[in-house]
């Protein structure tokens, strides 16, 4: 338990966006201290997750909902602070992990209650910080939207992403045959060690080809994807008939041209999301759908989240040039002090 100052300091550190551009405008100065409001907590915060939207919203395209920090900042660890009205089931000095819209690169930071978990044991605080945004996302997505289940073919895109680390684990966690593609070799390893059945370098193999290959022609009962682009056509042609897509981001832009008879033909249903605009009582359930499926896989070390590398809180610039150049694999997490 780290040692919480009787009397709260007014002003804090943050690394906030200058201006939208490149990781260079990411900067620290100071402002004033959040104060937890009725439901709420505040955080100390040990460690930030740095995660693609945080990235998107620095170069001024994902501007934080109404109401939310300007700060990026998705997910922390720390410890809790102080406690708003109401709130009931935390301790000040407890060790939690949580979801945030926003402010996690910061000391300190507010957040609904709800969204707060205990850290599971045997993860500290590095690792903690590195769980919300992923497996909220993966959770909300693969299991509840899409309804993904044993023995279902299961197919995720950036397998050494955060979101891939994590989708892998818990698809194959729950019974699934799990494909993913990469960009290398090297990173189809990495995802075969994690439980993946097929990694498929998108680079020297045609994904479509090899899944139709592998599978018999049958294709894969779901499919989460990021990249958007020219991959919404070449996932219904992956998909099984029957099939359920859920998108999650579109980092190759939209799809300009795409045959909706594959989609009317074998019945698909392609779906999406986006989670950080959701409301409270909607994360929450995710929340304590993670207590009572995920954080026991989590204690018991038959799922943890896959660490890239850390950075100090002040190097969040070298955190996203990181993120940018692609070649992480599993999540990169701000230290904070």
């Amino acid at each position: 338990m780290t040692s919480i100052p009787a009397t709260l300091p007014e002003m804090m550190t943050a690394i906030a966006i200058t201006a939208p551009g490149g990781p260079h405008v990411l900067a620290p100065e100071q402002r004033r201290l959040p104060v937890a409001q009725a439901g709420e907590i505040l955080i100390k915060v040990a460690a930030a997750g740095v995660n693609r939207p945080d990235v998107l919203q620095r170069m001024g395209l994902y501007p934080a909902p109404k109401g939310a920090s300007d700060l990026p900042g998705l997910e922390v660890s720390g410890w809790i602070a102080d406690i708003g009205p109401g709130v009931t089931g935390h301790s000040i000095g407890d060790a939690v992990t949580a979801l945030v819209a926003g402010g996690g690169y910061a000391q300190y930071v507010t957040v609904d209650a709800r969204h707060a978990l205990p850290i599971p044991a045997g993860l500290g605080m590095v690792e903690a910080a590195a769980l919300p945004e992923t497996f909220f996302t993966v959770w909300s997505n693969v299991f509840d939207r899409v309804g993904l289940k044993a023995g279902e073919r299961f197919l995720v895109h950036g397998g050494t992403s955060g979101i891939g680390t994590t989708a892998i684990q818990l698809a194959k966690a729950f019974g699934a045959e799990v494909f993913t593609t990469v960009g290398n070799d090297a990173k189809a390893e990495a995802c075969r060690a994690l439980g993946a059945d097929h990694a498929i370098n998108y680079n020297t193999h045609d994904f479509v080809a090899e899944i139709a290959r592998i599978t018999g022609g049958e294709g894969v009962h779901v499919i989460l994807d990021m990249v958007g682009g020219d991959y919404v056509e070449r996932n219904w042609q992956a998909a099984a008939v029957e099939g359920r897509i859920c998108q999650i981001a579109n980092l190759n832009g939209p799809a300009e041209q795409i045959n909706f008879n594959r989609l009317m033909i074998k019945r698909l249903v392609h779906t999406g999301s986006t989670l950080r605009p959701r409301d409270g009582a909607f994360k929450a359930a995710i929340a304590e759908a993670l207590k009572a499926n995920v954080w026991p896989l989590l204690e018991s070390g038959a799922i943890r989240p896959v660490m890239d590398s850390t950075f100090p809180f002040e190097k969040a610039s070298e955190a996203h040039q990181r993120m940018e150049d692609s070649g992480h694999i599993g999540k990169i997490v701000l230290t904070v002090s």
